[in-house]
Parts: structure tokens; sequence; C-alpha cells
């Protein structure tokens, strides 16, 4: 059920929605918010409108780089920003806590051309995680920093830095004080700077928890040039213990660009780096090319509705092939949005729709 969900969604990549003359120059964005349990009646009609224009104003920014010449670099950066600044999405600000507490941070950044990537993981004070990862990428030998290593890091490119508690959000504390309660560990204590607590709907929590299961936001953007870069943002899942890192920085798993293709994904990270998802299908696009066969939503779909989910994973991704947006999922719903050159925004967040 869930696999026809996404097939029958997909046809605005072909269609009205996104055409566009020849006479435009090309270029496009696709972005992802988090994928879950998200159903229609769950949420009320003001969240749901607060999620469709925060998605609507990220590709706003986006396209105003990619259609005044801008670097898909620069525009996959500046649009995650925004994403982590913004405390409905679990990336940055509003970023989740794990059972220490803390919010601990993750992103990835790569481009196709010459596949070239940076990433971080583990950071606690890092405000715009994404831009570490570029850092790591331009101003380093290295792919990926971690922990102390990389906010040190961070400081030498005078990246801005803020106390863990500019992350703190009340509706992610109460989440993680759930779930730990739910593990019988004990809830620890409130981090030093917060707010002094504010109540928090049950029916909110209970929506949150559902929908950001896999809570990610991740960006693909093509620019005039030719350029595809693909990045990824992400405060992990609820709760979680000893450092544990899941698929968003870790290139091939969350997050691939190759000449032909790039990828965000978001869903239960350890499947997704198990069965190396994002280099998976960017891969198999490429050979497809080179056979003349090259059916990217097909290729995804094998991937995410029939291998991720034999595995047992739940959560989807979205890509460029070329300047065409894809996305795929086996979960109800993710929240989802695509602009190409001369079309018009395509912003959604259930399953069913096109």
């Amino acid at each position: 059920m869930l696999r026809s969900f996404v097939i029958g969604l997909f046809v605005f990549a072909s269609g009205a929605a996104c055409a566009q003359s020849e006479d435009d120059t090309r270029w496009a964005i696709v972005i992802h918010g988090g994928a879950g349990v998200i159903e229609r009646g769950d949420m009320d009609a003001e969240t749901e409108a607060a999620y469709r224009d925060a998605l609507d104003a990220a590709l706003s920014r986006g396209a105003g780089i990619l259609s005044e010449g801008g670097s898909a670099l620069d525009a996959v950066e500046h649009v995650i920003r925004g994403l982590e600044d913004d405390p409905k999405f679990n990336a940055g600000r509003g970023a989740v806590f794990t059972a220490a507490g803390r919010n601990e941070l993750d992103s990835s950044i790569m481009r196709g051309s010459d596949r070239q990537a940076g990433a971080a993981a583990g950071v606690t004070t890092v405000r715009h995680p994404i831009s570490l990862a570029r850092a790591v990428m331009e101003e380093s030998p290295h792919v990926m920093l971690a922990g102390e290593g990389a906010e040190t890091f961070a400081a030498d490119q005078a990246l801005e830095l803020v106390e863990p508690a500019y992350f703190f959000t009340e509706r992610r504390w109460a989440s993680m004080a759930r779930a730990v309660e739910a593990q019988g560990l004990p809830v620890p204590p409130r981090p030093e700077g917060a707010p002094e607590p504010e109540p928090i709907r049950e029916g909110a929590l209970d929506l949150m928890e559902r929908e950001h299961a896999f809570g990610t936001v991740g960006v693909v953007a093509i620019d005039q040039s030719g350029e595809i870069v693909a990045g990824t943002s992400t405060g992990g899942t609820t709760a979680k213990q000893w450092g544990r890192i899941g698929d968003s920085p870790i290139i091939g798993a969350g997050t691939y660009a190759n000449q032909a293709c790039g990828l965000s994904a978001t869903g239960t990270g350890e499947f997704f780096i198990r069965l190396n998802i994002a280099a998976r299908i960017c891969t198999a696009i490429e050979r497809a090319e080179a056979d003349g066969e090259a059916d990217a939503q097909a290729i995804a779909d094998r991937v995410i509705q029939d291998e991720l989910a034999a595995m047992g994973g739940d959560g989807g991704i979205v890509m460029l092939h070329r300047d065409r947006p894809v996305w795929s999922f086996n979960t109800p719903g993710m929240y989802r949005a695509a602009l190409v050159a001369g079309g018009e925004p395509v912003v959604a967040i259930y399953g069913d729709e096109e």
C-alpha cells in the first residue's frame, strides 16, 4: 500500500508543475524535512500550514541563489542553514535530545563533479553543522570530523559557536524525557541555560514523536553550470545513547552525489548505513545512464520500497537525477518540496499527495 503512495504521487516530476521551456536556464532544487507516521487528521490546520510555509520558504531561498547563477554548493548550505534555525525540524535549533540530555548534531555535504565531501558528527556548540561540513570539505584534508576535534576545527574556521542551550526546545526535551522513562532510565538534569519549563500538549507531543521518528533535513540542488550538490543535517534519534551516529553524516549512506545524481536520505539510520542507500541509488542511476536505460524513479523505488522495507527499515530519500526531482519513501508521509526553473513549487506532506 505504501508503495502505491510513492509511485502515484511522483507524476509531477514529468508533469506541468515542473515543466519548463527550452529557453529557461536549467536549475533545480529538492528538499526534505523528515519522514514518519504523518497522516491526515493528525495535524491541525495551523501546524500543517506552518510546515508548508517553511518548506516553501526554503525553496525560495534556494531558488534565489540558483536563478541568479549562484552555485549549488551555496544553495544547499544556505537552505539547510535556514532549516537548522527552524525549531520545527530536527536539525540545529530544535534537534532531539540524547538520553543524557544533550543535542548532538550531525551533517554532511557532497559535490558531484569531483566527489569531494565533508561531514561532522556529534557536535554540540556549532550553530550551523552544515557549514562545518562544508569547511571540512574545503579547508581540511579529511572527510569527517567528530566531537571535540570537530568543534576545535569549527573555532579555527571562525564558524559561529553557541552555548548548548541555544538548541533547546521544550517539546524535544519532553519527548526525550518520556522516551527515557519508557526505557526505565533516569531523566537527566535540565540543561544549564535552558528556559523555564512550559506546558506541552500531549497530543502535539504524540504527533511530533511519530512524524519525526526519522527527522532529518536534506537538500539537493543543481546549478546552471550542471553541478549537483547534496547535503543533510540532523539531530539524530530521540534518547540515543553511547554516542550513536546515524547515516546522515556518512557519505554514501545518508548523502551522496555524482555527475548524474545527488541524494539526501532520512530514515532508520542503521539500515541506511547497512544498505549504503545514497550511493547505492546514485551509482545504479549512473550505470543505467551508461546503458541508456536510466529510470531514476524505478531505481529509487526498488531500493526504498523493496530492499529497505525487506530489511525492516523505514524512511525515504529525495534526489535529483540531473535536473529532475525524484523522491521515494515507505512511511505514510514525508515533508518534501521541489522546484525546477520555469516551474511552480511543489510542496507535500502526506503520502497520497501528487
